[in-house]
């Protein structure tokens, strides 16, 4: 490949102009001397393969700075690869990290919706009320933060264990679809004390096994009315 200009390397590349001028300021290609003559400064091939290697890594989360260590062990004769593959397992073992957290905080936004009846005013809105309550502060099941909700239900029913449970039946008025029987279920179900909960929109009711110890017939009732929806008998 013959010397080229910065606008042919960019495009052999596959990047911008900018870019190439970005990674020469930033140290990681060197930029060409301009000619004494004048004209254009010129590109080798071994440029393009460079910036190549930059994207690539890029892609793959490096830093700018990771990417100048990996190029600079490129460079030395005699590196042995175990370096190059430790950088790269710490930079595998930091995107698995980075996964963990976002598997938590879909699971978090998956409770958070399922929370929302999605309808009716604003201001009662159970997503922006759970994102405004700051972390750590004591709040009620309907109304959590993002962090809260990541949390595993089965850590607050772990407390009842060893206790007597018992089904109570809700007959509730005001749902209009499954999505309402949804949402009722999961604010039930993530109670203190309630081990099984069965909403359902066809029955107009819930049925509820808990442990009385950790949640009587009251509060469970409450739930329902906060939601927006009015319990006409308790069975």
């Amino acid at each position: 490949m013959a010397e080229m200009t910065i606008g042919r390397v960019a495009g052999k590349a596959g990047v911008g102009v900018e870019t190439v001028r970005f990674y020469e300021r930033s140290g990681l290609i060197a930029r060409p001397l301009r000619p004494t003559a004048g004209g254009f400064r010129v590109y080798d091939a071994e440029t393009v393969a460079r910036i190549r290697f930059i994207r690539q890594a890029q892609e793959l989360g490096f830093s700018l700075g990771e990417i100048r260590e990996l190029l600079s062990l490129r460079a030395t004769p005699g590196t042995d690869c175990r370096a190059v593959r430790a950088q790269a397992v710490a930079k595998r073992d930091e995107v698995d990290g980075k996964i963990g957290q976002l598997r938590r905080m879909r699971r978090a936004l998956d409770e958070l919706i399922a929370t929302c009846p999605g309808s009716g005013a604003v201001r009662e809105c159970t997503i922006l009320d759970g994102l405004e309550r700051p972390q750590g502060k004591k709040q009620p099941s309907s109304g959590r933060s993002l962090t809260q909700l990541a949390v595993p239900a089965r850590a607050t029913r772990s407390r009842t264990k060893g206790h007597v449970v018992k089904t109570i039946t809700l007959k509730i008025e005001g749902m209009h679809c499954d999505g309402c029987a949804q949402t009722l279920q999961f604010l039930l179900g993530r109670e203190a004390g309630v081990r099984k909960v069965d909403v359902r929109f066809a029955d107009s009711e819930a049925r509820i096994l808990h442990d009385p110890g950790a949640s009587d017939e009251k509060q469970l009732a409450a739930v329902v009315k906060k939601a927006g929806f009015r319990v006409a008998g308790i069975r």
